[in-house]
């Protein structure tokens, strides 16, 4: 098997949700704003650090001020803060995976340091041969060419996509590979366009096998 399966990040491998919004609050504080719940913060992933500051800002009716992207960006709570956590049975399904011969890449919007960073975290980054961020090349998603370039640090070759944003279809349908959508990840079911769904990680590994 000469096989690549290309993860998003946010929503899909890593449930992050709860420390983007440490991280966006802490803006919106230091600019007399209120807090965003959870709720108005998950529709807000999928697009990248600074489309998420401004959409944070714009949900209170400001324009981010100058500065503030920077800070979001290089808030700690964006590396893995305490309330990050692995989605349940991703590692096992990395590791078999990996024990069928599949190489791993991760393909997400969110700039190459701070996922680097908080994959290691969790002790899987040297799973994964690629990992192109949202400032890795000219591109991000949903533009294939994002999904292209991370793929060919990888090694290239067939490949799938599993991802749970719109954004990651696309990228998939544009590179003329295979999606699979999260089902448990942040994005709506209708982001699924006319891709498989994948209920839970479990359900995962056997659809790879069937594509």
């Amino acid at each position: 098997m000469n096989r690549l399966a290309v993860f998003d990040l946010d929503g899909t491998l890593l449930d992050t949700a709860p420390d983007i919004r440490v991280a966006a609050n802490r803006q919106l504080a230091l600019h007399g704003l209120a807090p965003l719940t959870l709720a108005e913060v998950i529709p807000m992933i999928g697009d990248g650090a600074r489309v998420l500051c401004e959409r944070a800002f714009a949900a209170r009716g400001r324009e981010a001020p100058p500065g503030a992207v920077e800070g979001f960006i290089a808030d700690p709570d964006l590396e893995g803060g305490p309330l990050t956590q692995l989605f349940p049975g991703i590692t096992a399904l990395l590791e078999a995976l990996l024990a069928e011969g599949w190489r791993l890449a991760v393909c997400t919007n969110k700039p190459v340091i701070p996922a680097r960073a908080v994959l290691a975290h969790f002790g899987v980054a040297e799973k994964f041969r690629a990992i192109g961020g949202g400032d890795s090349f000219p591109t991000r998603k949903p533009d294939p060419a994002h999904l292209l370039a991370t793929m060919g640090l990888a090694g290239g070759g067939r490949a799938v996509m599993l991802g749970d944003h719109a954004n990651d279809m696309l990228a998939a349908r544009g590179a003329g590979i295979p999606g699979i959508f999260a089902g448990w990840g942040y994005g709506a079911p209708h982001m699924a366009l006319d891709n498989p769904v994948a209920a839970d990680v479990a359900a995962v590994h056997a659809m790879l096998r069937n594509i």
